[in-house]
């Protein structure tokens, strides 16, 4: 019954009806017959067990009810059509939230310009932003607490089932205080680079960064001799700098360190670190795809 009564159609015309005074008025406006409207009319009176019109041969007036009605029936329609604005706006991309995990060492050009692009064009969309290892935000892609994951391609098989899209390559690069013998050289040797100290990422949190290291540790035959571990890029640099040893980092990282270390090419040149924008085909929105769009934008160097 209740489900009757709440149709938005008879509130419609009830509202029309209440406004105009006049139902032949009314139905014009709604282009629907005058005896069709008067039969909604009367039918929603009945579901309701309220009179809700005086009734007179030219004209209609409103009952202490049909006052209280109107009131709650207008505030029902304008709520009814915000929410299908907020839902086309979401559905365009122009309202709502997303979940964006990503790496701040790979992400430091992409990420600043890519929110700024994002948000100039959709402000009313919130960028929550979550900064996590690489199995992290993998982990959190496909349970759904992430939207998109900013993060280097390797390895593949970890990523099967999800959309890539790739955003940018950098080199290789090797990471050295301003007063180390490395520092003078405008390329190091890889055979070089293995005797000395090498400070990494966390191998628990990023296994697939000493992974690569190792393959290409192994192209010489030779280990790397890891001095220290850090859970996060600023430790790493902090390490480096203080000369606790090196580290082999993307190029990228240029725009972070400034003066504090020295980035030189690294020989022969490993395969250059692509990030990628991950995604879960499934829940590819219309507001992610603009997200992945304004990170796909050519990086600006400083």
């Amino acid at each position: 019954m209740l489900a009757t009564i709440m149709e938005l159609r008879h509130l419609r015309y009830f509202v029309a009806v209440a406004e105009t005074e006049n139902v032949t008025r009314a139905a014009t406006h709604l282009h629907v017959s005058q005896p069709a409207l008067s039969r909604q009319i009367h039918d929603l009176e009945a579901e309701m067990g309220v009179s809700l019109l005086h009734r007179n041969a030219k004209s209609v007036r409103l009952t202490e009810a049909g006052r209280v009605f109107l009131s709650e029936a207008r505030a029902v329609l304008q709520r009814a059509e915000q929410a299908v604005s907020a839902a086309r706006a979401v559905a365009s991309g122009h309202s709502g939230e997303i979940h964006v995990g990503y790496s701040p060492s790979l992400t430091v050009q992409i990420l600043p310009q890519a929110l700024r692009a994002f948000q100039a064009e959709f402000p009313r969309v919130r960028v929550a932003l979550y900064d996590l290892a690489a199995g992290e935000m993998l982990a959190q892609l496909r349970a759904g607490k992430l939207d998109v994951a900013l993060l280097p391609r390797e390895p593949e098989k970890s990523k099967q089932g999800l959309h890539l899209d790739e955003l940018a390559r950098y080199p290789a690069c090797v990471a050295v205080a301003p007063h180390h013998r490395f520092a003078r050289m405008k390329v190091v040797e890889l055979v070089q680079v293995v005797r000395e100290p090498l400070i990494i990422y966390s191998r628990a949190e990023y296994p697939e960064y000493l992974a690569a290291i190792e393959a290409q540790f192994a192209t010489v035959g030779a280990r790397p001799q890891v001095a220290e571990e850090h859970e996060g890029v600023t430790g790493l640099i902090a390490a480096v700098e203080a000369g606790q040893g090196i580290a082999l980092v993307a190029s990228c990282l240029g725009c972070m360190v400034g003066p504090r270390l020295k980035l030189i090419p690294l020989h022969p040149a490993p395969p250059h670190l692509i990030v990628v924008a991950a995604s879960r085909p499934d829940r590819v929105t219309a507001t992610v795809k603009k997200f992945i769009a304004a990170a796909e934008l050519p990086v600006k160097m400083p």
